[in-house]
């Protein structure tokens, strides 16, 4: 008897975010090195030749995915810091624990946003980071102009918050740290940041 469930179905002309939709659940459910364009036809219900109208190389769909991850976060990012009346602090709180979360909900899609970033000869992914992370570098601009932040190349004022925060990410999607303590060690990080950064 097949136990097995039944191919998931696409609209007709949304193949492309079919595809997409079942790579990022792969990449949940198996990591990155176990995903197959062929794996990914099978699952939404097409011909294994078929993704390839919209991803010609696995590349190809790696960089989408990392595209589509730095739009999420970007988002969730913006909205953290959308209170502009807020203080800095609380901002730079937001931003970081939006960061945390985003990192810690999708570890195997961050390692690809990673790797697409500096690994690809697509423009769009590092551009769809640069957006993603503006709100921290205005953020950082707002802190230098207050006197919350040091004088300094802003973008590598960003790189340590953003290696701090991802170092805590990394923590917990290992399993050396529990992830019940995400939020109280992401306090106490950025507090020791703009602490350091003063």
């Amino acid at each position: 008897m097949n136990t097995l469930p039944p191919p998931r179905q696409y609209h007709h002309g949304n193949l492309r975010a079919a595809l997409l939709d079942a790579a990022e659940r792969s990449l949940r459910a198996r990591g990155v090195a176990q995903l197959s364009l062929r794996d990914l036809a099978r699952d939404v219900g097409v011909s294994h030749a078929a993704p390839r109208r919209h991803f010609v190389e696995r590349q190809d769909l790696l960089d989408a995915l990392a595209e589509a991850g730095y739009a999420r976060l970007g988002a969730q990012i913006h909205n953290a810091t959308a209170e502009e009346t807020a203080d800095f602090a609380t901002l730079v709180h937001a931003a970081a624990s939006a960061f945390v979360h985003f990192a810690s909900e999708n570890a195997a899609l961050l390692e690809v946003m990673n790797a697409a970033k500096h690994g690809t000869q697509s423009s769009e992914v590092p551009r769809a980071s640069e957006v993603a992370y503006a709100p921290i570098l205005r953020l950082i601009h707002r802190g230098q102009a207050e006197g919350a932040l040091r004088p300094g190349k802003p973008e590598e004022i960003g790189l340590i918050l953003y290696a701090t925060m991802n170092g805590i990410a990394t923590l917990v999607n290992t399993s050396a740290v529990h992830a019940s303590r995400l939020d109280r060690l992401t306090r106490i990080a950025v507090e020791q940041f703009l602490r350091g950064a003063s």
